[in-house]
């Protein structure tokens, strides 16, 4: 058995969720960290505190912090065999990192936006949130953790794009998502077929806090997509399954679902990476599009830019008859302005 990997993280992190859930699909030994504590004393710094930390060996040996869940997913791919993420379909390998995307991306705005737009979900995230990185203090001490989480963490919402103009925008674009994998878990148990891809675990990332943890989406998700919520549960851990080679979908015969989907994805997701990347390259101070028919500003994100140029490599590196499969999957969605060279 190879050594577990160890890696601190918290339950409020959705990335954290998400390559947990990874890791015990995948049956690869792992140490779970608390954020604080001695277990991490000696352990390297990440560059930016981010969670979940893996803490893994360069090619010399030597342990560096790493925080990024989709490279992170590509790295367990090449190191360990068996169970894989990625289809062996390019093409649908392709769609599956474009779905990954965008739960990593824009479903992540819902889950901030509600954790910290509504009352009763400040209060709980504010309550709870200083807890996991140590609950043995006073009282006053921890609501004054607290407070100061809470008043950070709403100060963000700026980059996130989260404000009253955006938030019906948002908010209405999340229960479209719930509507349309409620339909596609009507006949589909995953995303990727009878199997899960990476784009499944990056979609139960930002819905165990949406489904599960913040009281306004959860009762949401409850409400509109039952298949949903139980989902979530479920995904936690699917180290019993026996996936095999023939559980992908099959692009030849596509679900109903999956166009819906796709199009849903280029009504929001694109138009925004669109405008983040060009105010990136300009080095503009804000982001401005529309989106769904409304205006959008945000402070740029350059980490979203490069989101971006990883996908157009990605669709670029395909071959041809791959290329068309995937082109012609996204017609008509939206979704084909990312690939276009004047976009």
């Amino acid at each position: 058995m190879k050594t577990p990997i160890p890696l601190s993280g918290a339950p409020g992190s959705p990335y954290t969720r998400k390559m947990l859930a990874v890791l015990r699909y995948r049956r690869i030994p792992y140490r779970f960290l608390p954020p604080s504590g001695p277990a991490l004393k000696g352990l390297p710094q990440p560059k930016v505190s981010l969670l979940p930390t893996f803490y893994l060996p360069d090619e010399t040996g030597e342990l560096h912090a790493v925080t990024d869940s989709t490279p992170i997913i590509r790295r367990l791919e090449r190191e360990h065999e068996g169970r894989s993420l990625i289809p062996a379909d390019p093409a649908l390998a392709f769609l599956d990192e474009l779905i990954e995307d965008y739960a990593d991306e824009w479903l992540t705005k819902a889950m901030f936006h509600y954790r910290w737009s509504y009352e009763a979900d400040i209060a709980k995230a504010a309550a709870l949130l200083p807890c996991w990185r140590g609950f043995c203090i006073p009282d006053d001490e921890l609501a004054a953790r607290g407070r100061m989480v809470a008043e950070r963490q709403i100060g963000r919402l700026r980059y996130v794009g989260s404000n009253p103009g955006t938030g019906p925008v948002i908010e209405a674009s999340y229960r479209r998502f719930l509507e349309l994998f409620e339909a596609h878990l009507r006949d589909r148990p995953y995303l990727m077929g009878e199997r899960p891809g990476a784009s499944d675990f990056a979609a139960f990332g930002q819905l165990t806090q949406l489904a599960e943890f913040d009281p306004t989406p959860a009762a949401l998700t409850l409400q509109v997509a039952p298949r949903v919520a139980a989902w979530v549960g479920l995904m936690e851990d699917q180290s019993g399954l026996e996936p095999g080679a023939q559980d992908w979908l099959d692009l030849a015969a596509p679900p109903a679902t999956l166009k819906p989907l796709l199009a849903e994805i280029g009504r929001t997701y694109v138009p925004l990476m669109l405008a983040n990347a060009r105010a990136v390259t300009a080095g503009a101070e804000e982001v401005q599009a529309v989106v769904d028919g409304q205006a959008w500003r945000q402070q740029p994100f350059p980490y979203q830019a490069k989101c971006l140029k990883w996908l157009r490599e990605s669709h670029a590196a395909l071959n041809g008859e791959a290329r068309a499969r995937v082109d012609g999957l996204l017609a008509g969605t939206g979704c084909e302005a990312l690939f276009d060279a004047g976009a």
